[in-house]
């Protein structure tokens, strides 16, 4: 009679809080003394900042300037424009994660012609019509500034930069001589100067190729080189995507009968833009923060107003307080990115497979 041998069984699994530090701070002796360390390090390096922060910092000059350092010169009368636009953006946010979570296939292409619209309606919503208008009267973008500006500058940039890379990425891989050639030389002469030489630029030449009747706002020629930069490091990112496709896609693409066009679009690019995700929103993270050069061309954004503020007399030497709370908003929108980033790439199995 054959015995049967026992199947050992798995070691229990622990759950809750102490389950995780056990996992992974406490379960070797080296690593829990490096956790002692690293905490004791903490401790000591931050022990200082939260007694500054909490007993001595001045933190009226930020309630105090607060409308400023948000819209900048936006009239206050017209503020309400601001908090619409950003309750559209919020609540199609909402709608995204919720449908992300809902089973089945539920129909998401309304939600995309949402996001497609949500972008000129903020656009009417924050500059309006005509200063006769009843309802909408103009803000010019001159107007603009603080968290406001640092926000149009970053999303718009984003935004438009993304499909002219792609474009400029294609036509670098273009066989048609004259194509490869226009956008090799536009990539390579944009990533050889700095964002600096863009921006005035944009500033004084952009408007000698434009009609005299045609007057870009500062904001928007500003908008337009930070753009046009974005884009060539964008095209090289998605390069690097395509050139990684083995060409065996291609030639599988190929052997059902796709055009060119179709191999492109439906199955190489998609691998591509998936392959370089990080990298992607690498550089869209590095566009975010350098928005701040803009004050450089006279434009006050989140940085441009924390350095107008320190100089208010009444708060004058309180520069430590001003740039630490600007560094609270830039880390959290970036922080923000990086782990919309990582929840995408894990959605998409980047990496695995």
């Amino acid at each position: 009679m054959a015995v049967q041998s026992e199947v050992p069984k798995p070691p229990p699994t622990e759950v809750g809080l102490l389950g995780w530090l056990k996992k992974n701070l406490f379960s070797t002796w080296y690593n829990a003394l490096l956790t002692i360390l690293s905490t004791a390090f903490i401790y000591v390096v931050l022990r200082p900042i939260i007694t500054w922060a909490v007993r001595e910092a001045r933190w009226e000059v930020i309630t105090t300037n607060l409308k400023v350092f948000m819209t900048g010169r936006y009239p206050t009368e017209e503020a309400w424009r601001v908090w619409a636009s950003l309750a559209v953006i919020v609540l199609l946010a909402v709608l995204t994660w919720v449908l992300r979570r809902v089973k089945g296939n539920p129909p998401r292409r309304w939600l995309v012609f949402g996001w497609l619209l949500s972008f000129p309606l903020t656009g009417v919503l924050l500059r309006g019509f005509s200063r006769e208008s009843p309802f909408l009267p103009l803000v010019s973008e001159d107007l603009w500034g603080g968290v406001l500006l640092t926000f149009v500058l970053a999303i718009v940039g984003i935004v438009a930069s993304f499909p002219l890379g792609v474009l400029l990425a294609l036509g670098r891989r273009s066989k048609l001589p004259a194509i490869k050639v226009i956008c090799t030389t536009y990539i390579e002469t944009i990533r050889g100067v700095p964002l600096i030489s863009v921006l005035f630029m944009s500033q004084l030449m952009l408007p000698l190729f434009l009609p005299p009747e045609l007057r870009l706002s500062t904001v928007l020629r500003a908008l337009t080189g930070m753009t046009l930069f974005s884009a060539a490091y964008t095209a090289e990112n998605v390069r690097g995507g395509l050139a990684a496709i083995p060409i065996g896609q291609y030639e599988a693409a190929r052997a059902v009968g796709l055009n060119e066009v179709l191999v492109m679009g439906l199955i190489v690019l998609p691998q591509a833009l998936r392959a370089v995700i990080p990298a992607i929103v690498g550089q869209f993270i590095s566009l975010f923060k350098d928005t701040s050069l803009v004050v450089i061309v006279g434009l006050l954004d989140l940085l441009g107003v924390a350095k107008a503020v320190t100089g208010q007399q009444e708060f004058i030497g309180l520069q430590r307080e001003v740039y630490s709370f600007a560094a609270v908003i830039y880390f959290v929108f970036c922080y923000a990115m990086s782990y919309a980033s990582r929840r995408l790439e894990q959605a998409l199995g980047v990496g695995e497979r």
